[in-house]
């Protein structure tokens, strides 16, 4: 095979065209087998597989500076510099990161995972290359939607405004998880003209039309603003980048690997910034992706790389399935609740919703700020917004959740996703911070689900507050229990009674926490087990309860430091001044980035399965000497 023989950047330039294009699809094949393996980001590689090998022909890395936006695009780049036998271990633990790393590779500027951030770094290398009288290329590689992020803007700004020397390339695949928001490609002129897209645009208006009340005004007052920005921002994206100072050139062929090789070459002589408009297809030669209208197989599990499935599984829904289900009921039930996703709405599970009430799941790109103010706004007009967003991704917005939702008391639901420790995409995915940012928010409740019921149950309670509330829950199968094993209210349940420890658990952390109450009793030791439940107002029966026993252990799967163990602690020393309060051991995630692996080896390398609760409990037992 020619990918044998593929090393580095510099076998790729002594290649013909035709080499090139057998690289090309030894390439394809190569991706497909790893990803099939054991799961990774699959689409966005295939699509980027020419305009990757033109970009390392021409340009000299790592003396120039590549860098990657929506690093799960950097596959190809990866297998290119000198990692191509390290995908048989491909997100797994100690294994290839499924993104740029630094500890990797000198090949690697920034380990991104979160989108539409490389410009600004873009913008900061240069400045510093021309503050130290450098002279290198930086070259900045945006796309797969990141172009929808207002901070991608922001830097382009400064970029013509600054006349910093970056080439940006921006790879146009109209994608990002699902189709994006908005597009620079073709123009939009051709595309109003298509029969397709103007029956689609009078299907949306006349559905919209039918919507009660102040739903449908603000559905019809959405779709023109944003079809006049649309007009008005991208028709023509030559005047729009040049308008900011950014030479622009294309659109250009992305899989024509000559044409993008001339284009990047033309921009390295220009003493600015320059943007080289390149059009792929996402999922490019491996027809299930090519046919997976909403995701092109973006990232997948373990698959059949056949058919493109993955195995079946019979085991309980997720809780990404328990939450879609929820919300369909509650959207069926009550017309003011509108659901809001950052160009996710098949992976949070709001496509169901999305197809029986179209007009009530807005997209608003990946802007996550934008989002959460726009569901303020919205709350402020009436309507019950649920901002749905991965834990991870919520901390982009944090500013708004507290001062544009919060400061002002809107109902805004924040429904986080993906909450705890995840897995696979390791330090940027885990979402360990959501819990500690929202007990900061003023008058926000947080609910901390234990099983797929309570996760029903809270979502529905979430609805009916006056003011902003936030439910997380985790990736992966939700946990079944029966009626006598769900909560109400705002309310913690007291699961077991003991003497000796009180454990205070926090969400999934529940059953280990069980389990852990059970090792201990075989050795004679009493435990005291609440299911927290809502972790912002905090039960005061939990409270008082806790504080009767000689040790409390708390136990979150977020961060330790300032989360709900933290919250707990303050709230039993407040109880009773007069008496000495219980120790209180808290347990939860340690202020560090967690790497990559299954969420089960995660969480018993930080000791919060079972065996390690059990440990740390009888240590904490035992009186110090």
């Amino acid at each position: 095979m020619l990918l044998d023989s593929i090393d580095s950047p510099a076998d790729l330039r002594a290649l013909t065209s035709a080499q090139l294009a057998t690289l090309a699809e030894e390439v394809r094949t190569f991706i497909v087998a790893a990803v099939a393996r054991g799961g990774g980001h699959l689409g966005s590689n295939l699509g980027v597989v020419e305009l990757t090998f033109a970009v390392h022909r021409v340009f000299d890395s790592p003396r120039d500076a590549i860098l990657w936006d929506t690093g799960h695009q950097a596959y190809v780049h990866k297998i290119i510099t000198g990692r191509r036998d390290d995908f048989a271990r491909l997100k797994q633990a100690d294994g290839l990161s499924g993104y740029p790393s630094r500890a990797e590779s000198e090949h690697d500027w920034v380990e991104n995972s979160h989108a539409s951030t490389i410009l600004s770094y873009a913008h900061g290398l240069a400045t510093a290359d021309e503050a130290l009288g450098r002279r290198r290329n930086v070259v900045a590689i945006i796309g797969d939607g990141a172009m929808t992020g207002g901070m991608a803007y922001e830097a382009l700004n400064n970029l013509g405004h600054s006349g910093r020397r970056v080439v940006i390339v921006l790879n146009d695949n109209g994608r990002s998880y699902a189709p994006t928001v908005s597009r620079l490609g073709e123009s939009l002129s051709m595309l109003r003209l298509s029969p397709s897209y103007v029956s689609a645009s009078r299907r949306w208006e006349r559905r919209a039309r039918r919507l009660p009340g102040p739903l449908g005004g603000i559905t019809r007052s959405w779709m023109r603003g944003t079809k006049a920005a649309l007009r008005e921002a991208f028709e023509e994206p030559p005047t729009f980048f040049e308008a900011l100072g950014v030479r622009y050139s294309g659109p250009i062929d992305g899989h024509d690997v000559a044409t993008v090789e001339e284009a990047l070459r033309r921009a390295a002589t220009y003493d600015g910034p320059v943007v080289v408009h390149v059009m792929t297809q996402k999922g490019r030669g491996y027809g299930p992706a090519e046919l997976d209208v909403e995701k092109c197989l973006h990232d997948v599990s373990a698959f059949d790389p056949v058919t493109g499935l993955s195995p079946a599984t019979d085991g309980p829904p997720s809780y990404t399935q328990v939450f879609s289900d929820a919300m369909m009921r509650l959207a069926d039930e009550h017309p003011e609740v509108v659901a809001i996703t950052a160009a996710m709405p098949g992976s949070t599970g709001l496509l169901p919703l999305q197809e029986r009430h179209p007009g009530r799941v807005l997209d608003m790109g990946i802007a996550e700020q934008h989002a959460v103010t726009a569901a303020a706004g919205m709350a402020m007009g009436g309507l019950r917004p649920v901002v749905t967003v991965y834990s991870t991704f919520f901390t982009r917005a944090f500013d708004q959740a507290n001062l544009d939702v919060g400061l002002h008391g809107q109902p805004v639901v924040f429904a986080l996703d993906r909450a705890g420790i995840t897995g696979d995409d390791g330090a940027s995915h885990h979402g360990v911070l959501d819990m500690a940012l929202c007990l900061k928010v003023p008058g926000m409740t947080v609910f901390a689900p234990s099983s797929a019921q309570e996760l029903e149950l809270m979502l529905a309670e979430a609805l009916t507050l006056d003011g902003p509330a936030a439910v997380r829950f985790p990736k992966g199968p939700a946990r079944e229990v029966g009626p006598d094993a769900v909560g109400a209210g705002l309310s913690a349940r007291r699961v077991r009674g003991g003497t000796d420890v009180c454990f205070l658990a926090v969400g999934r952390m529940l059953a280990a926490v069980e389990d852990a109450a059970a090792q201990l009793g075989e050795d004679g030791v009493s435990a005291t087990v609440w299911d927290a439940r809502v972790v912002k107002p905090l039960d005061p029966a939990m409270i008082a309860d806790a504080a009767a026993h000689p040790l409390v252990v708390t136990v979150e799967d977020g961060t330790r430091i300032g989360g709900a163990g933290a919250a707990m602690a303050d709230a039993i020393a407040a109880l009773d001044e007069t008496r000495a309060a219980p120790r209180v051991l808290p347990l939860g995630t340690p202020d560090a980035y967690i790497p990559q692996g299954k969420p089960a080896r995660v969480l018993t390398d930080l000791g919060l399965d079972a065996t390690g609760i059990t440990a740390a409990t009888r240590k904490a037992l035992v009186p110090p000497r």
